[in-house]
């Protein structure tokens, strides 16, 4: 893959994983109008029995804790699981029991191709959050999408996070070998230089120790489940510990 070395188990395993993707794509799609979910306010919400919608933050100011916002696609946006279930929700509940002084915003939307993650941006940008996980890429590979533009628009977005002081980390992704193997070398060298481009911390894989791992994926072998998105709550935890205070 990139300078992380995803083992050739892991391939394997995203060639059924995220060929599956493309035929979930045309049930998830793009949602623009699906709202930035506020996690420290649905982390302790009892889970419902079926998917439903986040709620969309409160507006009061009454947490004044700096923001932590992830920002990305599906994988971000807890695609599939229910209410509290997201990464996001999990990162909140972790943060919260070790005392790390951070609020959580959820502002993954399924679908989402590294274009529609550019054009949200500015409302990234107006939460003025500390820290921004990026976590787009996905789908623009499995669109078979120019890696030049893909690329180009990541990079426009983390130049304008820190044209804003914004901490930034990145997380990434593979594609199925079926994409062909220059295709998949160019994409997977995309993550590793950008982060070094913009000198921020980087997630090689975001859903590492989870593909494979019984329980951890949805039946679409695609989208995590509940018990996968505790595994990668702790995978981005363990990237931006270095970040955070108490």
């Amino acid at each position: 893959m990139n300078q992380a070395r995803v083992s050739p188990s892991l391939s394997v395993i995203a060639f059924v994983a995220l060929t599956s993707l493309a035929a979930s794509l045309a049930l998830t799609g793009c949602k623009p109008s699906e709202p930035i979910t506020d996690t420290a306010a649905s982390a302790s919400t009892p889970v419902s029995s079926a998917p439903a919608p986040h709620p969309a933050p409160s507006t009061s100011s009454a947490d004044p804790r700096p923001i932590l916002l992830c920002f990305g696609d599906s994988l971000t946006a807890g695609y599939g699981t229910d209410l509290g279930q997201s990464y996001p929700d999990d990162l909140q509940r972790n943060l919260d029991a070790e005392g790390y002084h951070s609020r959580v915003i959820n502002a993954g939307i399924s679908g989402n191709t590294t274009k529609d993650g550019l054009d949200r941006i500015a409302r990234v940008l107006a939460r003025h959050p500390q820290i921004v996980v990026v976590e787009f890429g996905g789908n623009d590979g499995l669109r078979g999408l120019p890696l030049d533009q893909t690329k180009a628009n990541l990079s426009s977005i983390l130049a304008q996070l820190q044209a804003s002081n914004i901490t930034t980390a990145l997380a990434g992704i593979t594609l199925p070998p079926s994409y062909g193997p220059d295709y998949i070398k160019k994409f997977d060298a995309m993550y590793p230089a950008l982060a070094k481009q913009y000198h921020i911390r980087f997630l090689p894989f975001l859903l590492k120790d989870v593909y494979g791992v019984p329980g951890d994926m949805q039946e679409d072998a695609t989208h995590a489940t509940a018990q996968g998105n505790q595994q990668v709550a702790r995978n981005v935890e363990a990237l931006l510990k270095p970040l955070l205070k108490k």
